[in-house]
């Protein structure tokens, strides 16, 4: 233990002082021309020994700034320019970086959000997760190595001998995140923040991931701090509730008083808009009687292997039809078969064997013309609206864009169908001229939604379209959706791990699990009268069920 990380101990257990005080702090960023916006504003708030807050607000509200603060790694532009950070009593606010590197790790860790950017390609996870032992202890390799295996063995990684020797891109994106926290327990810090560390996880993995840091909470006395713009998860997690926006704290107190009593009218939004703990009553279904817009039977969909080694089977024996006018999901967790399926769906692959028949079209007897037509009565949204956008193109040309491959529309006809489809998604004509890099996510993820229906299609797949948004911007979006369906007669194929989502947009729904679908009805039956096992627990795992913690 390094001698500032013995001060700390020591004035911690001389007086019963919070893990983490802050006190009116202030931080900034800096522009190109060394301007700088202040981003938190007078932020105050504690954590005692053992206990979990959550910092909860939507992208741009400074929570993840604030944690940043509190470990010492904001960017190179940002700037504390006020208040304290007392941790266990000492304020580290003025403290260099070489002095902060004392106690990262030792006594305060951080849990990031992106595992794979998190962590070295070109390193073994063995390797990354012994350099906080090499970094902060005095034992020898042969020691680290053995500490490696136990924490990769805590954390519930199978056989960690074999994966301490393997690479980021070998691991699954909740192994990845495990080692990430195998490194952050690595020295017991009294601290550990979580910053988003769960958001882009399947909802059955994020539940073990959570579970793990209430053991280690549990079991060593750990204070959490969880950053995250999921009510769900703070409901489920946390004693107490901090809620931000646009830098300032708008309430905070017990997540029990928080949740059934908010003071905030942004706090009332928020838990408006949060699917996974709202009232958890599914949309009444439509009156039948208008035929089946998408009708899927027996779908096998394999992939070659290699030499000498069987074809991957990803999808098999998928059965289900969406009748017009309504929103079929499929649900399942990563590698469930749910992408693949949307993609034969789009007429992307060609199955390998089965029927996909859409607005009375068999996918199977068109040929390559035949396709490229019929892409213009099924549209794809993606779920990263900054990726699937041309960064060099102008709004007005990514919306235009399709119309540009079909039989020719002339100019004027155009420019007015993209202010009208701009309307349409509650977008200004001001965005035009901007650019992708211009836009928020949600209007990313508008502008996505209008390029779609240029081409007046007669079903939308929404492959995971949502997820990646904050939950009062992805409210507004399937608000959209519900719109659209209503005025524009249109058809839903929903591709989503969040089965909150699911219970509030979708009319029927399949349950993937390895390929296969395991469950199959409405929404209400499925929810409320699981038949497999596989669904139950992915409803168990829905977060914001158990509410608060008692």
């Amino acid at each position: 233990m390094t001698l500032t990380a013995q001060v700390l101990a020591a004035e911690a257990s001389a007086v019963q002082v919070p893990v983490l005080e802050l006190e009116n702090l202030s931080v900034s960023y800096s522009d190109q021309h060394r301007k700088h916006r202040r981003v938190v504003h007078g932020v105050s708030l504690s954590i005692a020994p053992g206990e979990v807050v959550a910092l909860v607000g939507e992208s741009g509200s400074g929570k993840s700034t604030t944690a940043q603060a509190v470990i010492g790694l904001l960017a190179g532009n940002g700037r504390v320019d006020g208040g304290s950070i007392r941790l266990n009593g000492t304020d580290v606010a003025g403290w260099s970086q070489k002095r902060l590197e004392s106690i990262r790790g030792a006594k305060i860790s951080l849990i990031p959000q992106d595992p794979t950017s998190s962590l070295n390609p070109v390193i073994t996870v063995g390797a990354q997760v012994e350099e906080v032992l090499r970094l902060h202890t005095r034992l020898p390799k042969a020691g680290r190595k053995q500490r490696v295996l136990e924490l990769l063995e805590r954390v519930g990684i199978p056989d960690p001998a074999r994966r301490a020797q393997q690479y980021a891109h070998e691991l699954s994106g909740g192994m990845k995140q495990r080692v990430l926290i195998a490194a952050a327990i690595a020295l017991q810090p009294q601290l550990i923040i979580a910053d988003e560390a769960t958001s882009a996880l399947d909802v059955t993995v994020q539940r073990r991931i959570l579970d793990l840091i209430d053991d280690l909470r549990t079991e060593f006395g750990t204070a959490v701090l969880f950053v995250t713009h999921d009510l769900g998860v703070a409901a489920d997690r946390a004693d107490r509730i901090v809620v931000l926006k646009g830098g300032r704290i708008q309430e905070q107190g017990a997540t029990a008083e928080v949740l059934d009593r908010p003071s905030s009218p942004y706090t009332r939004q928020l838990l408006a808009d949060a699917p996974s703990i709202s009232s958890g009553e599914t949309r009444p279904l439509p009156s039948g009687g208008r035929g089946d817009a998408v009708e899927v039977r027996n779908l096998v969909q394999e992939f070659g292997a290699g030499r000498n080694l069987p074809a991957f089977r990803a999808v098999d024996d998928v059965s289900f039809s969406v009748p017009r006018g309504t929103t079929h999901a499929i649900v399942g967790e990563s590698g469930s078969g749910k992408t693949t399926t949307a993609r034969a769906l789009a007429g992307f692959q060609r199955p390998t064997s089965g029927n996909i028949v859409i607005g009375g079209q068999n996918l199977a007897g068109l040929d390559a013309k035949g396709l490229r037509l019929f892409r213009q009565h099924v549209q794809l949204v993606y779920q990263n609206p900054f990726t699937s956008l041309d960064p060099r193109q102008t709004i007005a040309r990514i919306i235009e864009e399709p119309l540009l491959n079909f039989d020719a529309v002339p100019r004027q006809r155009r420019h007015e169908a993209v202010r009208e489809l701009l309307h349409r998604v509650s977008l200004p004509d001001s965005l035009l001229a901007k650019h992708p890099r211009e836009l928020s996510g949600g209007q990313r993820q508008r502008v996505a939604i209008a390029r779609a229906l240029v081409l007046n299609p007669e079903v939308l797949i929404l492959d995971e379209a949502v997820s990646a948004l904050d939950v009062t911007v992805q409210s507004q979006i399937l608000a959209l959706l519900e719109e659209l369906q209503r005025e524009l007669d249109l058809s839903y194929v929903f591709i989503t791990h969040d089965l909150a989502v699911v219970r509030q947009i979708a009319d029927t729904v399949s349950v993937m699990s390895n390929g296969r679908q395991v469950e199959q009805g409405t929404v209400s039956d499925v929810f409320q009268n699981p038949q497999h096992q596989y669904t139950r627990e992915l409803i168990h795992a829905i977060p914001g069920n158990r509410k608060a913690r008692p």
